[in-house]
C-alpha cells in the first residue's frame, strides 16, 4: 500500500481534491458486435453521469475552501482540484469538459501495456492509487457509479486500497477548516438522509442529483485551457502485473429483444387463473 497524504493540514497550505473521471461509450440502435464488443463505429462516448456531479461537488469543496480561507484572511492557503482518466487519447475530448467546468489540472493514464489489459475493478484500483500516491489529496471523489457497465465498486476498493475513510452515495460535502474532517451528508432508501463525519484523507462516491452541474466554460478546450498530463505504468512506478486480470471476455451477442404478450378475458378470478397458469407453464413457479 502506498504512503499517503504527509504533507501539513489547514490555513497556509493548499487544499488538493482529487476526481477520477471516466469515459463511457453508449451505443447507437442498430449496433453491430465486433469479435467481443459493440463495433466502435456505433458508439457514442462522452463523460460519465455520475462523475459530472463528482466534479461539481468538488469544484464546489475547493471554492468554499478558498472563501473560508479568505474570511480567516490564511495568506498562502489555497486550493486545487485534479482529475484523473484512464482511457486513450480519445478520452481527452471528455477531459477537456471537465477541465472546462472548473477542474484546474487533469491526468490521462494510458500506455500500450493499460490498452492490451482486460481493466478490472482490481486493476483500475491500482492504476488510481498510484495517482493519489503521487497527488496526495485531502479529498477523493468518484461517481456512484460508470453508466456504461454499471459498476459501483471503484471507489469503494480504492479507499481500501489507500486505507482510508470513505462514503458512499454522497449528495452533499462539507469540509472543516482544519482539513481533518469531512460531514458528509448520503442519500438512503425512503428519502432518508444520513450524516455522518470522516476523517481526512477519505473517499467519496457522489449520487446523482446531488448538485446542479455548472456549464462547461469555453476556455477549457480553448488555446488557454491547461494541458493534460499523461502517465504510463512506468511514470506511476508500475509493471505491467499492475494490470493482470484473472477475467477474460469470451463472446458477446446482441440481445433477443423479440416480445409476446398475452391477453386474458374474463373476470378478476379468471383474469388471475389464467397469469397463475402461464407462469407455472414458463417455469417460474412450481405446482
Amino acid at each position: 500500500m502506498p504512503k499517503l497524504f504527509t504533507r501539513d493540514r489547514g490555513y497556509g497550505r493548499s487544499m488538493k481534491v482529487l476526481v477520477a473521471v471516466k469515459e463511457v461509450a453508449e451505443a447507437t440502435d442498430g449496433f453491430e458486435i465486433d469479435g467481443v464488443d459493440i463495433d466502435r463505429r456505433h458508439l457514442a462516448y462522452g463523460l460519465n453521469e455520475w462523475d459530472e456531479y463528482a466534479v461539481e461537488t468538488g469544484v464546489r469543496v475547493a471554492e468554499q475552501f478558498d472563501d473560508a480561507a479568505d474570511d480567516a484572511d490564511a495568506a498562502g492557503a489555497d486550493t486545487e482540484v485534479v482529475s484523473v482518466t484512464i482511457g486513450p487519447e480519445r478520452a481527452e475530448e471528455t477531459v477537456r469538459t471537465v477541465l472546462a467546468k472548473g477542474v484546474d489540472r487533469a491526468i490521462r493514464v494510458w500506455d500500450d501495456d493499460i490498452a492490451a489489459a482486460e481493466l478490472d475493478v482490481a486493476a483500475k484500483t491500482r492504476l488510481l492509487a498510484a495517482v493519489a500516491a503521487e497527488e496526495e489529496p485531502d479529498l477523493i471523489l468518484t461517481g456512484v457509479q460508470a453508466s456504461d457497465d454499471e459498476f459501483g465498486a471503484t471507489g469503494v476498493s480504492l479507499a481500501d486500497e489507500l486505507g482510508v475513510e470513505w462514503a458512499a452515495v454522497v449528495n452533499r460535502v462539507e469540509v472543516d477548516d482544519a482539513l481533518a474532517r469531512a460531514r458528509v451528508h448520503r442519500e438512503l432508501e425512503g428519502g432518508v438522509e444520513e450524516l455522518s463525519e470522516v476523517d481526512l484523507p477519505a473517499v467519496l462516491t457522489v449520487q446523482v442529483g446531488s448538485t446542479d452541474p455548472r456549464a462547461a466554460s469555453p476556455i477549457g478546450d480553448g488555446p488557454d485551457a491547461e494541458p493534460i498530463e499523461r502517465r504510463g505504468l512506468a511514470d506511476l512506478g508500475l509493471d505491467a502485473g499492475a494490470v493482470e486480470s484473472p477475467f477474460r471476455r469470451t463472446g458477446a451477442s446482441v440481445p433477443d429483444r423479440g416480445v409476446s404478450t398475452t391477453y386474458f378475458d374474463g373476470d378478476t378470478d379468471e383474469r388471475a387463473a389464467g397469469v397463475a397458469d402461464l407462469l407455472r407453464d414458463e417455469g417460474v413457479v412450481d405446482g
